[in-house]
Protein backbone atom coordinates (compact mmCIF):
# COMPACT_ATOMS: atom_id res chain seq x y z
CA UNK A 1 0.00 0.00 0.00
CA UNK A 2 3.20 2.48 0.79
CA UNK A 3 4.56 2.07 -2.73
CA UNK A 4 0.67 3.00 -3.94
CA UNK A 5 0.91 5.84 -2.30
CA UNK A 6 4.44 6.98 -3.37
CA UNK A 7 3.49 6.67 -6.98
CA UNK A 8 0.56 8.11 -6.37
CA UNK A 9 1.98 11.04 -5.04
CA UNK A 10 5.20 10.77 -8.01
CA UNK A 11 2.85 11.07 -10.64
CA UNK A 12 1.42 14.43 -9.82
CA UNK A 13 4.80 16.03 -9.71
CA UNK A 14 5.42 14.29 -13.12
CA UNK A 15 2.46 15.79 -14.08
CA UNK A 16 3.55 19.23 -13.56
CA UNK A 17 6.73 18.71 -14.86
CA UNK A 18 5.59 16.92 -18.26
CA UNK A 19 3.37 19.85 -19.19
CA UNK A 20 6.21 22.39 -18.46
CA UNK A 21 8.13 20.25 -20.57
CA UNK A 22 5.82 20.05 -23.35
CA UNK A 23 5.49 23.82 -23.42
CA UNK A 24 9.00 24.29 -23.72
CA UNK A 25 9.30 22.02 -26.44
CA UNK A 26 6.19 23.58 -28.55
CA UNK A 27 7.85 27.23 -27.96
CA UNK A 28 10.91 25.47 -29.37
CA UNK A 29 12.43 26.95 -26.26
CA UNK A 30 15.26 23.92 -25.61
CA UNK A 31 16.01 21.06 -27.53
CA UNK A 32 15.26 17.66 -26.51
CA UNK A 33 18.22 16.87 -25.12
CA UNK A 34 19.05 19.97 -22.89
CA UNK A 35 15.32 19.08 -21.95
CA UNK A 36 16.78 15.68 -20.66
CA UNK A 37 19.88 17.21 -19.30
CA UNK A 38 17.70 19.78 -17.18
CA UNK A 39 15.57 17.04 -15.84
CA UNK A 40 17.83 15.00 -14.28
CA UNK A 41 20.78 17.25 -12.97
CA UNK A 42 19.05 17.87 -9.85
CA UNK A 43 18.19 14.66 -9.37
CA UNK A 44 21.41 12.89 -9.86
CA UNK A 45 23.15 16.01 -7.63
CA UNK A 46 20.44 14.93 -4.78
CA UNK A 47 20.93 11.09 -5.07
CA UNK A 48 24.80 11.59 -4.51
CA UNK A 49 24.63 13.99 -1.67
CA UNK A 50 22.51 11.35 0.26
CA UNK A 51 25.48 8.80 -0.49
CA UNK A 52 27.90 10.98 0.97
CA UNK A 53 25.95 12.04 3.78
CA UNK A 54 23.87 9.46 4.84
CA UNK A 55 26.32 6.84 3.91
CA UNK A 56 23.85 4.86 1.91
CA UNK A 57 26.44 3.56 -0.94
CA UNK A 58 25.84 0.28 -0.85
CA UNK A 59 27.30 -1.81 -3.83
CA UNK A 60 27.94 -5.42 -4.41
CA UNK A 61 30.60 -6.06 -6.90
CA UNK A 62 28.55 -9.14 -7.81
CA UNK A 63 25.89 -6.84 -9.39
CA UNK A 64 28.10 -5.69 -12.35
CA UNK A 65 27.24 -8.11 -15.02
CA UNK A 66 23.62 -7.11 -13.92
CA UNK A 67 24.33 -3.02 -13.71
CA UNK A 68 26.29 -3.17 -16.87
CA UNK A 69 23.16 -4.51 -18.93
CA UNK A 70 20.93 -2.45 -17.43
CA UNK A 71 22.90 0.57 -17.77
CA UNK A 72 23.33 -0.14 -22.00
CA UNK A 73 19.41 -0.85 -21.92
CA UNK A 74 19.17 2.61 -19.99
CA UNK A 75 21.15 4.63 -22.17
CA UNK A 76 19.28 3.20 -25.92
CA UNK A 77 16.23 3.34 -23.70
CA UNK A 78 16.38 7.15 -23.25
CA UNK A 79 17.63 7.85 -26.92
CA UNK A 80 14.56 6.05 -28.18
CA UNK A 81 11.93 7.73 -25.83
CA UNK A 82 12.86 11.52 -26.79
CA UNK A 83 12.98 10.29 -29.60
CA UNK A 84 9.28 8.88 -29.81
CA UNK A 85 8.48 12.17 -27.68
CA UNK A 86 9.43 14.29 -30.94
CA UNK A 87 7.96 11.82 -33.60
CA UNK A 88 5.46 9.58 -32.09
CA UNK A 89 1.35 10.92 -31.17
CA UNK A 90 0.98 10.79 -27.52
CA UNK A 91 -2.09 9.00 -27.62
CA UNK A 92 -0.23 6.04 -29.49
CA UNK A 93 2.79 6.08 -27.25
CA UNK A 94 0.24 6.04 -24.29
CA UNK A 95 -1.75 3.33 -25.58
CA UNK A 96 1.28 0.99 -26.71
CA UNK A 97 3.28 1.69 -23.33
CA UNK A 98 0.09 -0.39 -21.61
CA UNK A 99 2.30 -3.18 -23.20
CA UNK A 100 4.94 -2.50 -20.29
CA UNK A 101 1.82 -4.14 -17.45
CA UNK A 102 1.21 -7.22 -18.42
CA UNK A 103 4.68 -8.42 -19.86
CA UNK A 104 6.52 -7.08 -16.34
CA UNK A 105 3.43 -8.94 -14.64
CA UNK A 106 4.92 -12.43 -15.99
CA UNK A 107 8.15 -11.35 -15.44
CA UNK A 108 7.10 -10.88 -11.54
CA UNK A 109 5.84 -14.62 -11.60
CA UNK A 110 9.02 -16.08 -12.99
CA UNK A 111 11.54 -13.91 -10.41
CA UNK A 112 8.99 -15.51 -7.59
CA UNK A 113 7.41 -12.06 -6.65
CA UNK A 114 4.40 -12.34 -4.59
CA UNK A 115 1.11 -10.85 -6.20
CA UNK A 116 -2.24 -11.13 -4.16
CA UNK A 117 -5.51 -11.58 -6.25
CA UNK A 118 -6.48 -8.15 -5.45
CA UNK A 119 -3.41 -6.04 -7.31
CA UNK A 120 -3.54 -9.15 -9.92
CA UNK A 121 -7.25 -7.93 -10.45
CA UNK A 122 -6.42 -4.52 -9.88
CA UNK A 123 -3.48 -4.89 -12.39
CA UNK A 124 -6.14 -6.12 -14.73
CA UNK A 125 -8.54 -3.85 -14.22
CA UNK A 126 -6.00 -0.83 -15.15
CA UNK A 127 -4.89 -2.78 -18.10
CA UNK A 128 -8.64 -3.19 -19.32
CA UNK A 129 -9.35 0.45 -18.73
CA UNK A 130 -6.40 2.19 -20.50
CA UNK A 131 -7.13 -0.46 -23.86
CA UNK A 132 -10.45 0.82 -23.87
CA UNK A 133 -9.44 4.49 -23.38
CA UNK A 134 -6.79 4.77 -25.82
CA UNK A 135 -9.06 2.68 -27.96
CA UNK A 136 -10.76 5.36 -28.72
CA UNK A 137 -8.36 8.10 -29.16
CA UNK A 138 -7.05 6.12 -32.28
CA UNK A 139 -3.73 4.88 -32.96
CA UNK A 140 -1.49 6.44 -35.25
CA UNK A 141 1.90 4.40 -37.04
CA UNK A 142 4.42 7.36 -37.25
CA UNK A 143 6.47 6.43 -34.23
CA UNK A 144 4.62 3.35 -32.94
CA UNK A 145 7.82 1.00 -33.03
CA UNK A 146 9.33 3.91 -31.41
CA UNK A 147 6.43 3.16 -28.54
CA UNK A 148 6.83 -0.11 -28.71
CA UNK A 149 10.66 -0.35 -28.16
CA UNK A 150 10.42 1.67 -25.44
CA UNK A 151 7.60 -0.19 -23.78
CA UNK A 152 9.38 -3.70 -24.51
CA UNK A 153 12.98 -2.04 -22.92
CA UNK A 154 11.05 -0.86 -19.78
CA UNK A 155 10.28 -4.26 -19.24
CA UNK A 156 13.97 -5.30 -18.88
CA UNK A 157 15.32 -2.01 -17.28
CA UNK A 158 12.98 -2.10 -14.40
CA UNK A 159 12.98 -5.74 -13.58
CA UNK A 160 16.98 -5.48 -13.74
CA UNK A 161 16.28 -2.48 -11.12
CA UNK A 162 13.95 -4.60 -9.13
CA UNK A 163 16.26 -7.45 -9.02
CA UNK A 164 19.55 -5.20 -8.08
CA UNK A 165 17.88 -3.50 -5.03
CA UNK A 166 16.62 -6.31 -4.00
CA UNK A 167 19.76 -8.71 -3.65
CA UNK A 168 22.60 -6.82 -4.70
CA UNK A 169 22.69 -2.69 -4.54
CA UNK A 170 20.98 0.08 -1.89
CA UNK A 171 18.08 2.40 -4.13
CA UNK A 172 20.87 5.55 -3.83
CA UNK A 173 23.66 3.62 -5.12
CA UNK A 174 22.02 2.20 -7.99
CA UNK A 175 20.41 5.17 -8.82
CA UNK A 176 23.40 7.37 -8.70
CA UNK A 177 25.51 5.47 -11.06
CA UNK A 178 22.49 5.15 -13.66
CA UNK A 179 22.01 8.92 -13.09
CA UNK A 180 25.61 9.46 -14.10
CA UNK A 181 25.55 6.98 -16.67
CA UNK A 182 22.91 8.79 -18.38
CA UNK A 183 23.77 12.36 -18.08
CA UNK A 184 27.16 11.20 -19.75
CA UNK A 185 25.63 10.09 -22.78
CA UNK A 186 23.26 12.78 -22.40
CA UNK A 187 25.58 15.61 -22.49
CA UNK A 188 27.44 15.17 -25.89
CA UNK A 189 23.91 14.56 -27.40
CA UNK A 190 23.40 18.30 -25.91
CA UNK A 191 26.64 19.74 -26.90
CA UNK A 192 27.73 18.26 -30.28
CA UNK A 193 24.31 17.01 -31.84
CA UNK A 194 21.66 19.71 -30.65
CA UNK A 195 24.65 22.52 -30.61
CA UNK A 196 23.69 23.62 -26.84
CA UNK A 197 24.76 24.44 -23.82
CA UNK A 198 22.51 22.67 -21.58
CA UNK A 199 23.29 24.87 -18.53
CA UNK A 200 22.95 27.52 -19.86
CA UNK A 201 19.47 27.12 -19.29
CA UNK A 202 19.81 26.99 -15.58
CA UNK A 203 20.17 31.05 -15.94
CA UNK A 204 16.74 31.11 -16.46
CA UNK A 205 13.78 30.37 -13.16
CA UNK A 206 11.69 28.41 -14.84
CA UNK A 207 14.44 26.09 -15.75
CA UNK A 208 15.79 25.76 -12.33
CA UNK A 209 11.83 25.33 -11.37
CA UNK A 210 11.86 22.24 -13.46
CA UNK A 211 14.90 20.36 -12.41
CA UNK A 212 13.84 20.76 -9.18
CA UNK A 213 10.61 19.36 -9.29
CA UNK A 214 11.72 16.57 -11.37
CA UNK A 215 13.91 15.58 -7.72
CA UNK A 216 10.69 14.66 -5.99
CA UNK A 217 9.30 12.37 -8.50
CA UNK A 218 12.34 10.67 -9.39
CA UNK A 219 13.54 10.20 -5.76
CA UNK A 220 9.81 8.69 -4.48
CA UNK A 221 9.87 6.17 -7.86
CA UNK A 222 13.20 5.22 -7.12
CA UNK A 223 12.08 4.25 -3.68
CA UNK A 224 8.95 2.49 -4.80
CA UNK A 225 10.28 -0.25 -6.18
CA UNK A 226 11.63 -1.43 -3.19
CA UNK A 227 7.77 -1.76 -1.36
CA UNK A 228 5.50 -4.04 -3.79
CA UNK A 229 6.68 -5.82 -7.00
CA UNK A 230 7.51 -4.01 -9.73
CA UNK A 231 3.98 -4.77 -12.07
CA UNK A 232 2.11 -3.71 -9.06
CA UNK A 233 4.21 -0.07 -9.01
CA UNK A 234 4.00 0.54 -12.68
CA UNK A 235 0.53 0.07 -12.68
CA UNK A 236 -0.17 2.36 -10.25
CA UNK A 237 1.81 4.73 -11.35
CA UNK A 238 0.93 4.77 -15.29
CA UNK A 239 -3.09 4.57 -13.45
CA UNK A 240 -2.09 7.42 -12.19
CA UNK A 241 -0.85 9.33 -14.79
CA UNK A 242 -3.95 8.97 -16.22
CA UNK A 243 -5.93 10.30 -13.41
CA UNK A 244 -3.74 13.71 -13.63
CA UNK A 245 -3.29 14.31 -16.69
CA UNK A 246 -7.67 14.22 -16.57
CA UNK A 247 -7.00 16.76 -13.73
CA UNK A 248 -4.96 18.83 -16.16
CA UNK A 249 -7.38 18.64 -18.78
CA UNK A 250 -4.40 17.42 -21.16
CA UNK A 251 -5.04 15.14 -24.58
CA UNK A 252 -6.42 11.78 -23.28
CA UNK A 253 -9.95 13.63 -22.67
CA UNK A 254 -11.40 15.50 -25.38
CA UNK A 255 -14.83 16.52 -25.62
CA UNK A 256 -16.21 13.08 -27.25
CA UNK A 257 -16.72 10.01 -26.00
CA UNK A 258 -17.61 11.49 -22.33
CA UNK A 259 -19.53 7.74 -21.32
CA UNK A 260 -16.22 6.07 -22.05
CA UNK A 261 -13.99 8.04 -20.35
CA UNK A 262 -16.06 8.61 -17.40
CA UNK A 263 -16.41 4.80 -16.96
CA UNK A 264 -12.53 4.29 -17.87
CA UNK A 265 -12.05 6.75 -14.68
CA UNK A 266 -14.34 4.60 -12.75
CA UNK A 267 -12.25 1.95 -13.46
CA UNK A 268 -9.02 3.25 -13.16
CA UNK A 269 -9.92 4.18 -9.37
CA UNK A 270 -10.96 0.99 -8.85
CA UNK A 271 -8.03 -0.43 -10.14
CA UNK A 272 -5.71 2.04 -7.79
CA UNK A 273 -7.79 0.75 -4.60
CA UNK A 274 -7.12 -2.78 -5.14
CA UNK A 275 -3.56 -2.65 -5.44
CA UNK A 276 -3.20 -0.66 -2.64
CA UNK A 277 -4.81 -3.76 -0.08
Amino acid sequence: MFGVIIVFLSSFFVEISDSVSKLELKQKQIGLYSLAVVNSLAVTLIFIAINIYQREFIFSPASLPIISIRAILEIILTYLALTAIAKADRSTHGFIRILTMPLLLLVDFSLGYQINSYQLAGIGIIIFSLFLLFSYQGIKKQGAWLSLATAVLAVATISLYKYDITHYNSVAAEQTIMHIVILIFLLPMAFFKAKENPFSFFKQKIFCFQSLINVIPSFLNSYAYAFAPASVILSAYRSSAVLWSVVSGKIYFHEKHLLIKAVCLILLVGGIILLAI
